[in-house]
């Protein structure tokens, strides 16, 4: 009798889930491919495993029986790796790193390049995942450990087959447009930042539910004018004077450029965790990549703007008090306002001085750009 793991866990997620589109889209699967495991299991075992009540399955006893030994299979297994690994005395194997975005483009480089060095037996083949899905995946089978986020205003579900392992937290401050009108050095209330237009993600995601609950606490609501996922998108789009988004010191490594950081009164945190089997946590190269991962993510090796964050984590470090820089202005305020016109720094284009508060208007060769008013 064949019992393959990816169906074994199939058939817990169905007991989590009690439908076959949950289950799917828990585990990243169609519904019809939850259909197909469920119905090979049946056939390896000559039983019937689950039956459909409306548009529920209950597991048979039979379905029941199988998923209480599946979880002892799957730990069993996982403990046999990390055993093996133990006993040849030395930190080796192959590791599947499941990633997002930002942690790819950020943490992955460095922290592979210390564990070549410090591990070279050791080989991780990383694949990108929805940062939403991160402990889906490793709870489904399809990668050993994820990079993931966790949020306090929006947590990520809990499973003891999977445990959540924190790199670090960051605060979350507001990423305006270099040059806003109306932005100082201060530290920002949310309800104040209410009145801007805001780039956020689907109120559906993490991140997107997040942030509006913090926003609803503080007594206002977002107004979301451009529903964006991607981070270097959205800081983009503050750039070009379109609107305000959350800004941590990680997401401030993929772009400064025209964007001024602004301290959050409220404190708006998020967690960079890595999903890791339980039983997993125990291999001596998975513990070897997560405190690779976790000393460039506490360090902030390999981005170039060393941590992003400051003391408080507020603003970028080397950037006047509060991570702004001279007249309340954000670090690419003197840039868009002088040198980058070839003017003298802390002037605007023509060698006026930049004005108090840090209000000017960027120009670019496209025209001027839009200066960042509350609406009435």
């Amino acid at each position: 009798m064949e019992l393959p793991g990816v169906q074994l866990r199939t058939l817990l997620e169905l007991t989590r889930s009690r439908t076959m589109t949950a289950a799917a889209a828990a585990l990243g699967y169609t519904p019809g491919a939850v259909s197909q495991h469920i119905a090979a299991l049946e056939r390896s075992t000559g039983s019937e495993l689950v039956r459909r009540v409306g548009r529920r399955v209950e597991l048979t006893d039979a379905g029941w029986t199988l998923a209480e030994h599946a979880e002892r299979i799957l730990g069993a297994q996982a403990e046999a790796v990390a055993a093996l690994e133990r006993a040849r005395g030395e930190v080796g194997g192959r590791l599947r790193l499941g990633v997002f975005g930002t942690a790819a483009a950020v943490l992955l480089p460095p922290a592979l390049r210390r564990l070549a060095a410090r591990h070279p037996a050791v080989r991780v083949a990383s694949r990108e995942v929805d940062v939403d899905q991160a402990y889906g995946e490793v709870l489904a089978g399809r990668v050993d450990l994820a990079l993931g986020l966790d949020y306090p205003d929006a947590p990520l579900a809990r499973d003891g087959a999977v445990e959540l392992v924190r790199l670090r937290t960051e605060r979350f401050s507001l990423a305006v447009p270099a040059g806003a009108a109306g932005v100082g050095r201060a530290p920002l209330a949310l309800a104040e930042a209410g009145a801007y237009d805001w780039i956020l993600p689907a109120a559906g995601s993490y991140y997107g539910r997040a942030i509006r609950t913090a926003c609803r606490r503080a007594g206002c609501e977002p107004r979301v004018v451009h529903e964006v996922t991607d981070t270097a998108t959205s800081l983009a789009m503050v750039g070009a004077g379109l609107g305000v988004a959350p800004l941590t010191g990680l997401m401030l490594r993929l772009r400064s450029e025209g964007i001024a950081v602004v301290p959050l009164r409220e404190t708006v945190e998020r967690h960079i965790v890595v999903a890791v089997g339980t039983a997993a946590r125990a291999r001596p190269s998975v513990a070897a990549l997560i405190a690779a991962l976790r000393t460039d993510a506490e360090s902030g090796a390999g981005s170039g703007v060393g941590s992003g964050m400051g003391p408080e984590g507020v603003g970028p470090e080397g950037m006047g008090p509060e991570g702004m820089g001279p007249e309340g202005m954000g670090p690419e305020t003197e840039r868009a306002a002088g040198t980058a016109q070839g003017a003298v720094p802390g002037t605007v284009p023509g060698g006026g001085p930049v004005p108090a508060g840090g209000n000017v208007t960027r120009r670019g060769q496209h025209g001027p750009a839009a200066v960042l008013r509350p609406q009435a």
